[in-house]
């Protein structure tokens, strides 16, 4: 018979957090001017999180005795406390926490390989703040993109698209803002943009755009939100959405991309950055099952530095 006291083993390595003698590690955490320098242990940080073990292989104390440093810029100070009480101590408390905070928890236990938390806090806010959830949708549906593994999350979107298919339109907003983002030259008004514009942002978006089945938007959503982008399409997809908003009798061609409204779990493995996007635009709207060959781990763009 055994008898575990994880009640004390926890408590005693929280207070481990505040040793001033044997910690052997700082980390910079936040964008300024919201900074602040927390110290921590190696051999802590590196058996509970898998992304810190890689960044810290390359980052050990050196044999002139000056401390490993490392900087977690996308991480606010606020964030990186409460999740090193989680990495010490294994207790995460959310009851004065927002929702909006709690998703930033999320994100950074998900990019830090947290994975214990990360199936926590998803099955937390679907099963106990899913009207704020709604509310927020599209905070939640752009944290959904930016983080592929956060399958609850999606899940969660498939099923609230599904019931309000209006959504489907912010996905499409969703998709420019990312392409915008990428080419921050460009101006958001389109009618400002000259032929290598559309070319560019065609470039950009060339992986998701046969991916959003367009013939699910209304006669409106079609002329305020898809034509004015019609350099972006292709030329027979483009004259196929056109021809049946005019014809209410017409069929698309066989090689034209329909709305699915089947729920498949769709995979997709890829060598391609950020082609999560692709999965979770196709996941969420289309629901068909992708498959392409190749992956890539995508590192949430941490700066670590000695």
């Amino acid at each position: 018979m055994s008898k575990q006291f994880f009640s004390s083993l926890s408590k005693n390595f929280i207070e481990i957090l505040k040793d001033d003698e044997y910690y052997d590690i700082t980390i910079e955490v936040g964008e300024d001017p919201n900074v602040k320098i927390f110290r921590a242990h190696m051999i802590v940080l590196c058996y509970r999180s898998p992304f810190l073990r890689r960044i810290l292989a390359f980052n050990k104390k050196n044999d002139n005795g000056v401390l490993a440093h490392i900087k977690l810029s996308n991480i606010s100070p606020e964030i990186f406390q409460i999740i090193l009480k989680y990495i010490y101590g294994g207790i995460i408390s959310l009851n004065e926490q927002e929702p909006s905070e709690t998703l930033k928890i999320l994100v950074a236990a998900d990019e830090l390989h947290l994975q214990e938390l990360v199936d926590y806090l998803q099955k937390y806010l679907i099963e106990n703040k899913v009207e704020w959830m709604e509310q927020h949708f599209g905070l939640v549906y752009q944290t959904g993109i930016q983080h592929n593994s956060l399958l609850e999350l999606q899940n969660f979107c498939t099923n609230y698209m599904t019931k309000l298919p209006h959504k489907k339109v912010e996905v499409w907003d969703h998709v420019l803002k990312w392409g915008l983002e990428k080419n921050p030259t460009l101006l958001p008004d389109p009618t400002t943009w000259s032929d290598d514009d559309f070319k560019i942002m065609e470039n950009t978006l060339q992986h998701y755009l046969p991916l959003i089945r367009s013939f699910s938007l209304s006669s409106d959503e079609f002329m305020q939100k898809l034509h004015p982008y019609k350099k972006l399409l292709k030329h027979q997809l483009y004259e196929e959405l056109l021809n049946s908003y005019l014809n209410s009798s017409s069929e698309p061609n066989d090689n034209i991309l329909l709305p699915r409204y089947r729920n498949i779990d769709g995979i997709i493995d890829s060598n391609i950055v950020n082609l999560n996007i692709i999965a979770l635009i196709s996941r969420w709207i289309d629901k068909i099952d992708i498959n392409m060959k190749g992956t890539e781990e995508i590192i949430g763009g941490y700066n670590p530095s000695v």
